[in-house]
């Protein structure tokens, strides 16, 4: 199965992370009943997941959430204490020894465990309290895809549940994910400005943080262009410097609270000369732009996985290389 089979089975796989995870979202409520914030454990493409939940629940819920570090439960040996934590592992295999010694730590420390994976019977999840399936089913690709959307789909479920929300709160994003990917095959008109590129920056701010951090890990592991990402607020504090007549920019530029210095930035940067290609649900500039559903800005990082996949999968084909087979990757990383 290819990476690009995989990315059209996304509005199935969503479809079954909303149906399959109903029965327990009950107990997710009461799990987090007497934690004051949210430590997650993640890596890779799970990591940028945990960059979604940090902002959905915290604007949703208003929970706080950081990430951990993981080498302080592993090689330094120093795990920090978890007092009234919700610890929460996000982990496509659920396998990495280092995530998983995580939630480990916090069954020692008394916390309750919450595990996000595409694999309930692995050693994550077998540490865990509460274990939300992704259902996304075997995942042969390389760069993960389905993956990355369920985990998102999770992570907006959960901020149901932690709200007593039904999950009526997300009808319609089967369709909404239908349409997405019907409409990624049009990021494949927009790589022409980066095909001889070797570096780029990727600008976006508030829920879309995950999503540029994803689009800029695709690229790199895909491409093998130098993607760097940046919240918009970041890159102007310097960065912004980098950016001359033809660099390229990707941007992601949807409605919501922050639309309006999206589109400012892009606009700049088009001023500067640069080139930018801009993922969109409305009307924003770009020297090529990206379509993607509209839909809550909430709920927006999800409709926009198959764009910025497609988009990475279509360069990588344009600069010569095979998206399904990206040069010293394995599917599985166990780090310690």
């Amino acid at each position: 199965m290819t990476m690009l089979d995989e990315i059209s089975e996304q509005p199935d796989v969503v479809a079954r992370v909303l149906d399959t995870n109903r029965t327990a979202m009950g107990r997710v409520g009461e799990l987090a009943a007497d934690a004051t914030h949210v430590v997650i454990a993640a890596r890779g493409t799970s990591d940028n997941a945990a960059r979604y939940a940090q902002y959905v629940w915290g604007a949703r819920n208003r929970m706080s959430v950081g990430l951990t570090a993981p080498s302080l439960f592993g090689p330094l040996d120093s795990p920090p204490s978890l007092v009234d934590a919700l610890v929460v592992g996000i982990s496509q295999s659920g396998e990495s020894p280092d995530l998983v010694e995580v939630v480990a730590e916090a069954n020692r420390q008394g916390r309750p465990t919450l595990a996000i994976t595409n694999h309930p019977d692995s050693p994550m999840g077998e540490q865990a309290e509460i274990v939300i399936d992704l259902c996304a089913g075997t995942e042969k690709a390389v760069a993960a895809t389905k993956t990355y959307t369920s985990e998102l789909t999770a992570v907006a479920l959960l901020s149901l549940a932690f709200a007593d929300e039904g999950i009526e709160g997300l009808d319609g994003l089967t369709d909404a994910m239908a349409r997405a990917v019907d409409d990624a095959d049009a990021a494949t008109d927009t790589v022409t400005g980066l095909t001889d590129a070797d570096r780029c920056v990727v600008v976006g701010r508030g829920f879309h943080q995950a999503t540029i951090f994803e689009w800029a890990l695709k690229l790199q592991e895909l491409t093998y262009l130098l993607a760097q990402p940046f919240s918009a607020a970041d890159f102007l504090h310097g960065p912004v410097a980098v950016v001359e007549a033809g660099f390229p920019v990707l941007a992601v530029a949807t409605e919501g609270a922050t639309h309006d210095q999206m589109t400012g930035l892009v606009s700049d940067m088009m001023g500067r000369g640069a080139h930018v290609v801009t993922i969109t649900d409305g009307d924003a500039p770009g020297s090529a732009v990206i379509p993607i559903p509209p839909v809550e800005p909430w709920l927006s990082p999800i409709v926009a996985a198959p764009a910025l996949q497609r988009f990475a999968h279509a360069l990588a084909v344009a600069r010569g290389h095979d998206p399904d087979s990206p040069r010293g990757l394995s599917k599985v990383t166990r780090t310690r």
